[in-house]
């Protein structure tokens, strides 16, 4: 009895301390969104500037969640989980001395590592503890804190930049980055690292982050020779990649996981597209409300955190629903949710109603909802225990980079339509022409994603999982 109540405290206190540190990052992300006009004009960054002030954090995250995701394998997942939250504490405080945009993004840059440290452990965590038949709502519980943060941080976003300024976003977080650091101390005991004594795989983890840099960062510089010259390089890096990992006994990246593995590996492929179908929604949605529809910060938070409440109510109900009915088909209906609210956007004017947008991003959140846990459940279950970390690190690692193509698709769509020029009644024209495209885009994209989420269910009716 002893035994059991000791698991249960230690369920308990897992779940409570990642799901703690899985609310501060999307708060940032979503509150600074709307503070994105306010740090343009105190600084006096261009959209293309304000842009790389999202995708900077997006990029180092991505390079890094894989390569941290399997170095928590080997040397403890509490360990890095713990250190992740202390350099997002540290980088946050450091973003108040802030002085010019170029000093912004570099500590948003550290703020985008400390998140891969979080966010490539904390589902392996949470899969350490719990069985199959309790993981998914478990999941559910954890990713609802992450569209919590999305939901408040508009609303607190937009009233901390409207009555203290944009830096006081980042000195609202740093007391809970203390906390939470208190918390991890004081509730969680154990350690988990099942591929201890492994080799780090570093000459990997180098070609890889090379590679994924190449490729976003050339994405993101589109339709520039330039960044044609860095995605082809991006692309012979990743082949690169592949030839280096079939030659290691200890992989960062185990290619067998994709090759052997359909739930993983098509699962991974819709998290992919979902994310980069989705992702830029808010940076175009924000930069409408307040540029052309004329509202202040805290109103376009209040008509923005329709999206985000929406996948806060369904996360938890479609994750512990993922524990007893075939979470892939769960995940397609959502994408299908999703890739409808996003062809219903493309018809969006100046003169659309504040109500419909509110109603069509109340669509994508119900999408958004059912798709995420599921999927999580989907991709955490088919793998063995030594290869958590890496999964959480693939599941993060899927996100990240589907969010720095969807804001690279975006950035494109700005340099085109509007160039470097600060957003100003001259261009607003333009502005609604490249949000138009863009969510022309992601229409297509969403779509395509279905039939990868329904690539897997046949495989899903019959795997029964173990770890």
């Amino acid at each position: 009895m002893d035994s059991e109540h000791k698991d249960k405290t230690l369920k308990r206190s897992v779940l409570l301390v990642a799901t703690f540190a899985a609310f501060l990052t999307p708060f940032l992300g979503s509150a600074v969104n709307l503070a994105l006009p306010s740090i343009g004009s105190d600084l006096n960054a261009n959209a293309i500037e304000l842009g790389w002030v999202i995708s900077s954090f997006i990029l180092s995250s991505a390079i890094f969640l894989l390569p941290l995701g399997r170095l928590a394998d080997i040397i403890g997942r509490k360990k890095v989980f713990y250190n992740g939250i202390l350099l997002f504490t540290i980088s946050t405080f450091l973003i108040l001395f802030s002085w010019n945009i170029t000093i912004l993004i570099v500590f948003r840059t550290l703020q985008g590592v400390a998140s891969a440290m979080i966010f490539g452990t904390s589902l392996a965590i949470i899969t350490s503890v719990f069985k199959p038949g309790e993981r998914g709502e478990a999941m559910g519980i954890n990713i609802t804190a992450v569209y919590l943060g999305l939901s408040l941080g508009p609303i607190i976003g937009g009233l901390l930049t409207q009555y203290f300024g944009w830096k006081s976003i980042f000195a609202f977080l740093i007391p809970f980055g203390i906390f939470s650091l208190i918390l991890i101390r004081r509730k969680i005991k154990t350690e988990w690292a099942e591929a201890s004594g492994e080799k780090f795989d570093w000459k990997g983890s180098v070609v890889y982050g090379l590679a994924l840099f190449s490729f976003m960062y050339g994405f993101s510089k589109l339709p520039s020779l330039f960044g044609w010259v860095c995605l082809s390089a991006g692309i012979v890096l990743t082949f690169l990649f592949f030839i280096t990992e079939n030659l290691v006994n200890n992989p960062v990246f185990d290619f067998k996981l994709v090759f052997r593995n359909r739930v993983f590996a098509f699962s991974g492929i819709a998290a992919l597209i979902h994310y980069s179908a989705t992702s830029a929604t808010g940076f175009f949605i924000s930069l409408y409300l307040q540029y052309l529809k004329g509202f202040d910060a805290r109103t376009a938070g209040l008509i923005m955190i329709s999206q985000p409440i929406a996948m806060t109510l369904l996360s938890p109900l479609a994750g512990k629903l993922s524990d007893r009915k075939n979470p892939g088909v769960i995940a397609s209906f959502g994408m299908a949710l999703t890739s409808l609210g996003l062809v219903l956007l493309c018809f969006i004017k100046v003169e659309t109603p504040y109500y419909i947008i509110i109603l069509l991003l109340l669509l994508m959140g119900i999408g958004f909802g059912l798709f995420s846990s599921p999927n999580s459940n989907a991709i955490m279950s088919s793998v063995e225990k030594r290869h958590l970390g890496v999964a959480s690190g693939a599941v993060g690692t899927m996100r990240m980079v589907g969010q720095m193509m969807s804001m690279g698709i975006a950035m494109m769509l700005i340099s085109l339509f509007i160039g470097k020029n600060p957003i100003s009644p001259a261009n607003y024209p333009g502005l609604i022409s490249a949000m138009r495209t863009g969510f022309l885009i992601f229409s297509a994209l969403s779509f395509l994603g279905i039939f990868a989420s329904l690539a897997r269910n046949r495989k899903l009716d019959k795997t029964k999982y173990t770890n």
